[in-house]
């Protein structure tokens, strides 16, 4: 019998709380029926809706809080006013105290990842951690990182970024050895900020058993799938999702303004709606729903605040994955040989020195 996984959520979490957070829950639950919740929030807001999944009701437990985090509270407002009560902690402490093996919420960004790094910590040797996104490409999907956690990154952060992201390639997709590149403005060893020069170079060094270093990647790379991971830091990280984000949306109007332009346009669209269908499964963001907060002691799930519930579904479909395929344990090996290897390299140049 296969390994019940747990999995706790902040029913408070996101725009729309737990009419969006409950029915996705029963969603996943219908595709992994292995799942177990603990769910967090109010329990008059709560329990009336719980009673309408029974299937839900009866794969879960339920844990009363006071609090909710608003979604406009800045990070240093949540933590006074949320720690160890609010529905957005108590799921992460779920992890912390093996309660949970993963955490899920749509709620306010910062907060969460400030409740997450003060819960969980940063794992051994990881002074950031990072957000991945999953981004869709021509040939499959990609991982970008950081896409918003920290603005700016030196050289070592970056080399972490790329082991935090090539582990989770490993895990999620199933790649022996993933590539990966540094985002920049340009292809040559040259271009760039010295940061990234350096990491770079670092990173052709080293060799790293769990990755093959593709060197730089542009911007218009990422959408070809040029590498497995994209790393970069949050600043760049972030606007470029973003604007990936709103490009989608506005070629899905652009496409919808001219179908319905003439009779002729309508009609034409009917005989290509199957077409059109693939197309906007490809671009419906709900279907990579979900930023994996990496180089924690624990894993923590973001899903966009505004989806709808086959949108959670996915975010938890994520977290499912990233557990069942031992996200945390791959990063952890993959820093101990990263840093293995450092040191013995260290050792080298101190021994040819004397």
């Amino acid at each position: 019998m296969a390994k019940t996984i747990t999995i706790s959520l902040d029913v408070m979490g996101g725009d729309h709380g737990a009419e969006v957070v409950l029915p996705g829950a029963e969603i996943a639950l219908v595709r992994h029926p292995d799942i177990r919740y603990i769910l967090f929030g109010n329990e008059k807001v709560v329990l009336p809706l719980l009673d309408k999944y029974p299937k839900l009701k009866q794969a879960s437990t339920f844990q009363h809080c006071e609090v909710a985090i608003a979604m406009d509270s800045k990070p240093s407002q949540a933590l006074r006013q949320g720690r160890w009560k609010s529905s957005m902690w108590r799921s992460i402490e779920a992890v912390k105290t093996g309660e949970a093996s993963v955490a899920v919420s749509a709620g306010n960004t910062g907060a969460l990842m400030a409740m997450s790094k003060f819960c969980l910590r940063t794992m051994a040797n990881i002074e950031r951690p990072a957000i991945a996104a999953i981004w869709p490409t021509a040939r499959g999907e990609s991982i970008v990182l950081d896409v918003g956690a920290t603005i700016g990154a030196d050289a070592q952060q970056l080399i972490d970024f790329a082991i935090l992201g090539g582990a989770m390639a490993r895990a999620l997709f199933g790649i022996k050895k993933p590539t990966v590149g540094l985002l920049n403005i340009g292809v040559e060893e040259v271009k760039g900020l010295e940061e990234v020069r350096t990491a770079g170079r670092l990173l052709r060094e080293t060799q790293l058993r769990s990755l093959k270093y593709e060197g730089f990647v542009e911007g218009d790379d990422i959408g070809r799938g040029a590498v497995d991971v994209v790393v970069t830091e949050g600043f760049a990280g972030n606007i470029a999702l973003k604007t990936a984000e709103g490009t989608a949306k506005q070629i899905g109007g652009y496409l919808r303004a001219a179908m319905n332009r003439t009779l002729m346009s309508k009609i034409g669209y009917l005989f290509a709606k199957s077409a059109f269908d693939r197309l906007r499964e490809k671009m419906d963001p709900r279907k990579v729903n979900g930023g994996v907060f990496l180089g924690l002691n624990g894993i923590v799930i973001k899903s966009h605040g505004g989806t709808d519930a086959e949108g959670y579904a996915s975010a938890i479909d994520l977290a499912y994955d990233m557990v069942r395929n031992e996200l945390t344990q791959k990063i952890a090996q993959d820093l101990v040989h990263y840093h293995r290897s450092s040191f013995a390299d260290e050792a080298e140049k101190s021994e040819g020195d004397l």
